[in-house]
């Protein structure tokens, strides 16, 4: 059975498609640069692919606000593909401005009917300026994220000037976390796991200070993630910081690895499903 195929988006301002496409590609899958125009004009059919990345960069400029034009470009030029996409249970990760755009087109935090309404967004940081710096991330193992499997917390770096998760209903704070899609939080790495509290955490632990400490979430399939740290950009050891330093690291693939990993896999089990 060949490799699952992988639509990296690009065009209009994103920059991490090389990145993204690396850490796919040592996941395991063949990754390809898919330029959004392609999709929307016909020219490619999103059903052809079996996971969807739209990367980190700075979609349209940011004009309106991060991930919105793109979100928008989306949610009514692919509507429907992107419906039949997750419904054909296919995995989709939207990393950084990615991640704005998934919630700003409605498909994250999402709902059951994949209604595609917008309920969150990101706004700017709480220190009013782009933050680039390693943050330590924790994941719920009881969430139904495919991408996050096996996973406890994860060092990885953010960028973002508009990464602070925040919704206009408190409550569904508490229904998203109760499903388990509030799957990723800023955490402090003295802390043990797993980290009960929801205060917002100092900066510079909590780089935005996002609501509930909020990195990244899922739809309530597992199967779409969005997360604003870039762990596309930690795809080898050799790029920490500190790597040389840490001896319990090893020239080679980094931790953060596993979320490709976890999506190729889910994406060669589904191929077999099918």
């Amino acid at each position: 059975m060949g490799k699952p195929n992988v639509a990296v988006l690009s065009g209009f301002g994103i920059n991490c498609e090389t990145e993204t496409i690396t850490a796919f590609e040592m996941a395991g899958a063949t990754a390809k640069r898919t330029h959004v125009n392609r999709l929307v004009d016909g020219e490619l059919k999103l059903s052809d692919f079996d996971i969807l990345a739209v990367p980190g960069g700075f979609s349209f400029g940011d004009h309106l606000g991060s991930g919105r034009l793109l979100g928008n470009r989306l949610r009514f030029s692919l509507r429907e593909e992107v419906r039949a996409f997750v419904a054909s249970k296919k995995p989709v990760i939207g990393i950084c401005n990615g991640f704005q755009v998934l919630v700003k087109m409605g498909l994250l935090p999402g709902d059951e009917d994949l209604s595609m309404s917008q309920t969150a967004s990101l706004t700017a940081n709480d220190c009013g300026r782009y933050e680039d710096r390693w943050v330590t991330l924790e994941f719920d193992r009881n969430s139904p994220c495919i991408w996050t499997r096996g996973i406890e917390r994860l060092r990885v770096p953010v960028r973002h000037g508009e990464g602070k998760f925040v919704t206009n209903d408190h409550k569904l704070l508490d229904k998203w976390a109760q499903k388990g899609q509030l799957v990723a939080k800023y955490v402090d790495p003295d802390s043990t796991y797993p980290s009960s509290s929801d205060e917002i955490l100092p900066f510079p632990i909590s780089p935005n200070q996002s609501w509930r400490n909020v990195a990244g979430v899922c739809d309530p399939t597992g199967l779409v993630f969005g997360l604003m740290p870039h762990p596309e950009a930690y795809h080898s050891t050799w790029l920490s910081p500190d790597w040389t330093r840490e001896t319990s690291l090893k020239h080679g693939p980094s931790p953060a690895m596993s979320i490709f990993r976890n999506a190729v896999e889910h994406s060669r089990n589904n191929r077999e499903v099918a």
